[in-house]
């Protein structure tokens, strides 16, 4: 009975000592993933940045450009208010008169 005893003692003890070196290994592998798992996010993380820089170097550029045309439209506004005025009454005629055309059209139609 004592042999048996020890057998099962001996046993209990073998199986605890593989698990343990079996969680030992699975630590690591886990600290391992791990440590890839945040390299992988400093490099997206770096990423995102240099897009994020590159996407507000660009919209600045737009934002000026805009403003440069801007104040380019307006300087020939004031520079020429004659020829500002006559181009918005040519297109608010053209407008109407293209309205009324499709108007006409449709009334045909029906």
């Amino acid at each position: 009975m004592a042999d048996s005893n020890s057998t099962a003692e001996q046993i209990t003890s073998e199986v605890q000592e593989a698990l343990e070196k079996q969680i030992a290994s699975l630590k690591r592998e886990i600290n391992k993933i791990n440590r890839s798992l945040a390299d992988r996010a400093d490099d997206l993380a770096e990423q995102t940045n240099g897009f994020l820089d590159l996407a507000s170097d660009r919209a600045s550029r737009a934002a000026e450009q805009l403003r440069s045309r801007a104040h380019s439209v307006s300087e020939a506004v004031k520079e020429n208010p004659g020829t500002v005025s006559s181009a918005m009454l040519i297109g608010g005629a053209v407008g109407l008169l293209v309205g009324l055309l499709i108007g006409q059209a449709e009334s045909r139609r029906r």
